[in-house]
């Protein structure tokens, strides 16, 4: 532990030196910087899927289920994809030095609230290694430096992903230190991360409840909370069956081992009879284990109870949870009880039904007559994302560029005392 502790703290100072350099740097430089790091993925591609293949081998051996393993996986079009996120962040407007509001007052002061670099940021994240590369990204343009510690079934690629586009930044002028990786498959070296309140500013965790538990027990460092989604579609009396079909296949099948994909579908009695049945079937012959309460049970025998925890869960896998509701204000009241703030979704023909869903549901994203999967900074126009906040306060959804940034006020006078 006293190895692993003098590390951090080493690389604790190195990122602190790093910041108040990168809070100065040029949009162009940064840009330039974003580009090479792009071109660096794409040349280094096949080391890249190297290290990821000792992963996933790793990850056979341990058991590790298959959802889990697929969001360990990269792919050539990955690869592509995390290179494709850089340069769209490069594209970006730096919001470093963004005036946010200004004023003159009374006594001749021009105040003016200007946005600035947090300073240095620091990410635990679970399985999915392109979180390397989108967060060193994101940090690197809002003028931040940052410290990754990535899960320990990633840990070949995240050092393939982090040495090189590290190694491409300071090529081009970042400073040494700007991007570093926790190289440790240690998890003490994570709680440790959250006690680095003399050089961390944030920590942002994203990952499952186990990861949440442990940082709401031990972090002092600030925390900008992030991941879980236990995400709900709630079909209506009033909806238009042909696009509610659509919409529940896409959020729970598409890519079921993200945070934004649904593990609940709401059901109102009044279409429960006519929508239920096939929806069922289809999810089924998709693979996906269905596990309903009892009027669902009524409607469709032979699947499996669903259970008080059920309702609580985040599966990440082929499973979905499926409650018939009496009514709105049931759904809205089982959304706002058992769901995690991240991603809720209606599919309703009632302008009112679907204003006081939007209105009433507490969650970071609301949808009307679409899937919860669009909840994702790439998709929000912000490049990438740090992660989709679940909080309230400072950042809420999509983390993007504008949201790695706090501000401080500048006021200009000409001599004034008070």
């Amino acid at each position: 532990m006293d190895n692993i502790q003098e590390t951090l703290i080493a690389q604790g100072k190195k990122a602190r030196q790093a910041a108040r350099i990168l809070s100065t740097v040029s949009t162009t430089l940064k840009n330039q910087a974003l580009l090479n790091m792009a071109d660096q993925l794409e040349a280094d591609c096949q080391e890249i899927l190297k290290a990821n293949g000792l992963d996933l081998e790793m990850g056979g051996q341990q058991g590790l289920t298959a959802a889990l393993l697929e969001r360990l996986t990269l792919t050539e079009s990955r690869i592509r994809d995390m290179a494709l996120g850089l340069r769209d962040i490069a594209a970006l407007p730096d919001p470093v030095g963004e005036t946010i509001e200004s004023s003159r007052r009374p006594n001749g002061l021009d105040i003016s609230r200007v946005r600035t670099p947090i300073g240095v940021i620091g990410i635990i994240y679970e399985s999915r290694p392109n979180v390397t590369a989108d967060a060193a990204a994101l940090c690197l343009k809002s003028g931040n430096a940052i410290l990754l510690r990535g899960g320990e079934e990633a840990l070949n690629s995240n050092r393939a992903i982090a040495r090189i586009i590290s190694a491409a930044a300071i090529e081009t002028g970042i400073p040494d230190g700007a991007i570093q990786l926790v190289d440790s498959d240690d998890r003490q070296a994570a709680v440790l991360m959250m006690k680095m309140h003399e050089y961390l500013d944030v920590l942002i965790p994203r990952g499952g409840k186990g990861l949440k538990m442990a940082v709401l027990e031990n972090a002092v460092v600030p925390v900008i909370m992030t991941g879980m989604g236990n995400c709900h579609v709630y079909v209506d009396e009033s909806a238009d069956l042909a696009k509610a079909g659509p919409i529940v296949m896409n959020a729970k099948v598409q890519r079921p081992s993200v945070c934004n994909a649904a593990e609940t579908l709401l059901v109102h009695k009044g279409v429960a009879t006519r929508f239920l049945p096939a929806i069922i079937a289809e999810l089924q012959a998709d693979g996906v284990q269905v596990r309903g309460c009892p009027a669902t049970q009524q409607l469709v025998p032979g699947i499996c109870r669903a259970t008080e925890d059920d309702w609580a869960e985040e599966y990440l896998e082929l499973i979905l949870a499926v409650k018939v509701v009496a009514s709105l204000d049931e759904a809205i009241d089982h959304i706002n009880h058992y769901g995690t703030g991240h991603s809720e979704a209606i599919v309703s023909e009632n302008y009112s039904s679907v204003r006081r869903f939007l209105n009433e549901v507490d969650a970071a994203a609301v949808y009307a007559n679409a899937s919860t999967r669009f909840t994702d900074g790439g998709v929000f126009g912000m490049g990438a994302e740090m992660g989709i906040s679940t909080q309230k306060l400072h950042a809420r959804g999509p983390m993007g560029l504008k949201e790695l940034t706090t501000s401080k006020f500048v006021i200009q006078g000409d001599g004034q005392i008070r």
